[in-house]
């Protein structure tokens, strides 16, 4: 869905987590809109945004028709305090924007807000899947034993998947 605004060739649009990534003609779409309009803000919404009609995670790009994209601002949208999810019962509010529009005009990066140049976009792939780089993922350790016990796990089930697949071809 195309919303155009009021100002000439100032427009938005919804997109899916997957459609942000992509070999092929994804890449190369993305490519070319990142070329010919200049993708200034995405805000990346939940993954219960849409619910109970889609489970995905949504994006919001914001874009201006006709000069090539130099940065993109990135807005992490968070869940309400004590929200687990959004629902048909407990959608999202329009108040809950306020934030955004206050940050909208002074573009500081922050926990919920960050910039990517697009030569780095470009260096990969044109992949517009950025995650929140004030975000720290938690770094799972493993012991030696618990990573020989997942690699003999692994090796038992590539096993019976092998076998499977002679079975298979011999009762051809």
């Amino acid at each position: 869905m195309i919303r155009y605004l009021r100002d000439g060739g100032r427009a938005a649009i919804v997109l899916p987590d997957g459609s942000l990534t992509g070999d092929g003609v994804k890449q190369r779409i993305r490519e070319e809109f990142l070329t010919q309009c200049n993708v200034h803000t995405i805000v990346r919404l939940p993954n219960s945004v849409f619910q109970p009609y889609a489970s995905v995670a949504t994006n919001l790009l914001f874009f201006t028709k006709g000069e090539p994209t130099h940065e993109i601002w990135y807005w992490e949208h968070k869940l309400p305090e004590g929200q687990k999810s959004y629902s048909k019962t407990k959608p999202i509010q329009k108040s809950e924007f306020a934030s955004l529009k206050e940050w909208w005009g002074k573009r500081v990066e922050n926990e919920q807000a960050w910039r990517v140049p697009v030569e780095k976009i470009a260096e990969n792939g044109w992949n517009l899947d950025i995650k929140n780089p004030f975000v720290k993922e938690e770094e799972v350790t493993h012991t030696t034993a618990e990573l020989l016990d997942k690699l003999s796990v692994s090796f038992k089930k590539s096993d019976e998947l092998i076998a499977e697949l002679r079975n298979g071809l011999a009762g051809k």
